[in-house]
């Protein structure tokens, strides 16, 4: 059954996604945060990440969450509207003047060099995001404008009981509308346990078009696992991968595509990096970027995810479909900080076979 598209006249918004922003604070370069004298500061999370990009690849997206009105909240719709992108349906509520009621979340990431990998930690809990509830967001009317694709996923499911009551009311919602509903299953063990993750997310499953994920993914928050990959992940089998996909799409026939990224640490800057698609009853494999030297990892597979989104609305190939997912990955792990900072262009560069060559 084809993937069914509604076309941009008919619809206000091309995107649209739902999910929880953080304040990223990172000691600069490789420095650790205990000993780091300055921080840099950036906005992401991961539904934020891919209307994000999608703005700057031309799209008119959106993006709906909750979220304190202060300074720190200002700093994320500021960067949130040099994108060009949406906010008109935050909810935005009071700040107390402490954070006790609702706060904005932030997490402090060190960028790993070597043989010591990326490290996040959190301070996110009574987040306003974590605080939202059915109703607070007028879904039937927001989708009453035409929205061709709806994206949301793990993390924000797994932020409270009432933050997965409202990501299960905005599917159901889309879904009623005719849009597009992907879902990246982005699970994290600081979030919530394999148990309840496979619990909440079982009810979700009907609701979903295209299935985003990696290895990890699959088996914490489906319960389905790649056969043959080796604990430190270093080498990832391609094989493993299908038959797992395979029995994904077989319990779940109503899914259309699935998206995998794959990629094979060797270094804290340094991964291969490539990704599969199915769909339509078929494997796509991208180009392999073999020992892809990457600036900072967090946010690529948004920036697949964002590729794959755009394609598909574009009604690419198969093929294009996941060589623009896997480029836009590679390409945004070049840059500092959670979100794109990559051109269609370059996009389409890398897509082509195009080097690094210096332009001038």
């Amino acid at each position: 059954m084809p993937l069914k598209v509604k076309a941009a006249n008919e619809c206000q918004l091309d995107v649209l996604t739902f999910g929880e922003c953080m304040i990223r604070l990172s000691p600069p370069g490789h420095q650790r945060i205990e000993l780091t004298p300055c921080f840099e500061a950036w906005v992401g999370g991961g539904e934020y990440n891919v209307s994000y990009a999608l703005s700057r690849l031309g799209l008119r997206a959106a993006w709906v969450s909750r979220l304190v009105d202060s300074p720190l909240g200002a700093f994320i719709r500021n960067h949130a509207r040099a994108s060009g992108m949406d906010v008109s349906n935050v909810v935005w509520v009071p700040y107390d003047g402490v954070g006790k009621t609702d706060r904005i979340g932030l997490n402090f990431t060190e960028v790993g060099i070597g043989v010591r990998g990326s490290v996040t930690m959190y301070d996110r809990g009574h987040s306003a995001a974590s605080h939202i509830k059915p109703g607070e967001v007028p879904w039937k009317s927001i989708f009453a404008r035409g929205v061709r694709w709806f994206h949301t996923g793990g993390i924000c499911t797994a932020l409270s009981d009432s933050s997965a009551a409202v990501v299960k009311e905005a599917m159901e919602a889309a879904h009623t509308a005719g849009s597009v509903v992907s879902y990246d299953l982005n699970f994290r063990s600081k979030l919530w346990s394999s148990e309840k993750a496979i619990a909440v997310t079982k009810d979700l499953v009907p609701l979903i078009d295209v299935l985003i994920g990696n290895e990890e993914d699959f088996q914490k928050v489906l319960d389905f696992k790649v056969e043959g990959v080796d604990e430190s992940l270093k080498k990832l089998p391609l094989e493993g991968y299908k038959k797992m996909v395979e029995q994904v799409v077989g319990k779940f026939p109503h899914i259309q595509a699935v998206g995998t990224t794959l990629r094979e640490v060797v270094s804290g800057l340094v991964n291969n990096w490539s990704a599969i698609l199915y769909f339509e009853g078929k494997f796509y494999q991208s180009a392999r970027y073999e020992g892809l030297e990457i600036e900072d990892r967090v946010g690529g597979g948004d920036g697949f995810c964002s590729g794959v989104v755009y394609a598909l609305l574009h009604g690419m190939s198969p093929q294009e479909v996941v060589d623009m997912g896997a480029a836009h990955g590679a390409l945004l792990q070049s840059t500092r900080g959670d979100t794109s900072m990559i051109t269609l262009e370059e996009v389409k560069h890398v897509m082509k076979g195009g080097t690094a060559r210096i332009k001038r």
